[in-house]
């Protein structure tokens, strides 16, 4: 038995959500989400609160019933409250900044790194050492913070890159004379 599984997902205030076959759609004051189970799932929408049920006890049916729902948990806490991620920019002179919708890095190469911001997720900077990356979909705003990560990750000797807020970096010790 899924522990997670069994546990029935409630719905905020200000969030209706409608099952259709295996696909259930979340709707609230962030925008609208949805999600398609795979078959051996059963997604029941009773009294504003949903419940997520196996169809059988094969193995697979077992795999999918807690996963599916934390999505649709996700998608409640999305259409709500939605997700965020802040990075940490750490190194001699670099930057970020905001040019239009384009995030400007300058990370110590010959030249400014653009990154071109997708759709579904805003990018703020609030000091030009952080960036606060904000969205509805979980999975998008972990990828987009782990694209712009990818620029300057960081690196074992000085700390220099950019680094999750919060993140420990294993610091390793130079070699010695």
């Amino acid at each position: 038995m899924s522990r997670i599984g069994k546990q029935p997902v409630a719905l905020p205030k200000g969030v209706s959500a409608t099952v259709s076959g295996q696909t259930i759609e979340v709707k609230g004051p962030k925008g609208s989400r949805s999600f398609t189970a795979t078959d051996d799932i059963e997604i029941v929408l009773e009294d504003n609160v949903v419940h997520v049920k196996p169809r059988g006890l094969s193995k697979r049916a077992r795999q999918q019933w807690g996963m599916s729902r934390s999505m649709v948990a996700n998608l409640a806490q999305g259409v709500t409250e939605g997700f965020k991620r802040e990075l940490e920019l750490v190194g001699v002179g670099y930057r970020a900044a905001m040019q239009g919708k384009d995030l400007k890095l300058s990370l110590g190469y010959s030249h400014e790194v653009v990154f071109d911001v997708p759709a579904g997720v805003t990018v703020s900077v609030p000091k030009p050492t952080e960036i606060v990356i904000e969205g509805s979909d979980q999975q998008l705003v972990g990828q987009v913070a782990a694209n712009i990560r990818e620029w300057r990750r960081p690196e074992p000797y000085k700390g220099k890159g950019i680094r999750y807020k919060g993140e420990y970096i294993f610091r390793k010790e130079g070699k010695k004379k």
